[in-house]
């Protein structure tokens, strides 16, 4: 059995994720992460994690190449636009035990009223592609599912005194309806994907699994973790482990990954990392709160210490990482002065005592989130 140390991990998915290519390098088309989809959170959201893996800092929001759909956890993501008719056999649950877990509180209503759970995804998106026939917003689509779902669909929101449609149904059968998400807006607009076929593929091809590109972009994994990351069943994950993922030894842990990435992980981190080729030193990156680097359900692994864990990934109000090579050296958050950005750094420990060579780093990646959010860098401020 391979073994590999925490550092070999991280190095492995810096460069398995792209992180070490600088932006402007590379056509949107050609990052591999787009395989997986990027989520797409917040102002720093997937463009800007397609910069830090090469893209153009001025990548465009109505980029032809990419598109923009509800998928894994509900959550907005992007893909290629070439790709979404295998994404959504992709993202498709797997069971009706699988679709209960996803859809959450929606599974109890549904049981009731003897409506499996992938039956009732059907009837969502059935009954979502026949209302949106142009651009229609998120709010005008759930008033119209109202009218045409029966009871067990719909639930009381207190805090708008109004009956809505279950929000993670609502969601995840929006690509099965052959919708995207209009990029920018908001409220979300939906519309029909141009050319969607009448009959998507019922199964997905390996580029686009979601087990397999987890284990290969977040590799080495457990099936618990996996399932975390789908929000998913255990079972279903466990029965569609694919034939080629070997065992690994992560200290002292056994995980799994993709037999044809066991030569790189072990290989990884051979140069330093991600080094820069200028310097020897790490390359440095400020990652967004929702990057896929971040969205790794081995928590602890990327960043051991519970403190600091708990400062990256709190409750509400997400900060994003600094990243050296492969390492979580500190959180970072935006502040906004009219026209003026401040970043604002809280070092994890190390990055006072590394040199002046990572404080210039981060201001030459803080001038570019600048550039890329339109705005001027006012500062870089530093706490611990």
């Amino acid at each position: 059995m391979t073994a590999a140390s925490r550092s070999q991990v991280l190095a492995y998915r810096w460069e398995v994720q792209g992180l070490r290519s600088e932006p402007g390098a590379l056509a949107v088309s050609d990052i591999p992460i787009l395989d997986s989809g990027v989520q797409d959170t917040g102002v720093d959201g997937a463009r800007w994690a397609l910069v830090n893996r090469g893209a153009d800092p001025q990548l465009p929001l109505d980029d032809p190449d990419t598109a923009l759909a509800w998928t894994l956890r509900s959550a907005p993501h992007l893909y290629r636009r070439q790709d979404l008719p295998q994404v959504a056999a992709a993202v498709r649950p797997f069971s009706n035990a699988d679709a209960g877990k996803r859809i959450i509180d929606a599974v109890k209503p549904l049981k009731a009223a003897g409506i499996e759970p992938l039956d009732a995804l059907d009837e969502v998106a059935a009954a979502e592609r026949k209302i949106v026939e142009s651009p229609t917003v998120k709010g005008e689509l759930s008033g119209r599912l109202n009218e045409v779902l029966d009871e067990p669909y719909q639930r009381f929101c207190r805090p708008c005194h109004a009956t809505h449609v279950y929000e993670v149904p609502f969601r995840i059968s929006a690509l099965q309806a052959g919708l995207e998400l209009q990029p920018g807006s908001s409220p979300p607009v939906l519309q029909r994907i141009p050319g969607w076929p009448d009959a998507p593929p019922a199964e997905a091809s390996e580029r686009v699994d979601v087990i397999r590109n987890y284990l290969h972009f977040n590799g080495p994994a457990t099936p618990t973790q996996v399932t975390g990351f789908l929000d998913g069943a255990l079972a279903d994950v466990k029965a569609r482990w694919p034939d080629d993922a070997v065992e690994v030894e992560v200290d002292g842990q056994v995980r799994w990954m993709l037999a044809d990435d066991v030569a790189a992980l072990e290989a990884a981190g051979q140069d330093g990392g991600a080094s820069d080729p200028e310097n020897g030193r790490p390359a440095v990156r400020l990652l967004g709160p929702y990057d896929p680097y971040l969205q790794v359900r081995d928590r602890e692994l990327l960043v051991p210490d519970a403190a600091q864990r708990k400062t990256l990934w709190p409750t509400l109000g997400r900060p994003g990482a600094v990243l050296a090579g492969g390492d979580v050296v500190g959180a970072w958050r935006p502040r906004m002065a009219g026209k003026k950005l401040t970043v604002r750094i809280e070092d994890f420990g190390s990055m006072a005592t590394a040199g002046p060579w990572l404080s210039t780093a981060v201001e030459h990646q803080a001038e570019l989130l600048a550039g890329f959010r339109g705005v001027r860098l006012a500062a870089v401020e530093y706490s611990q």
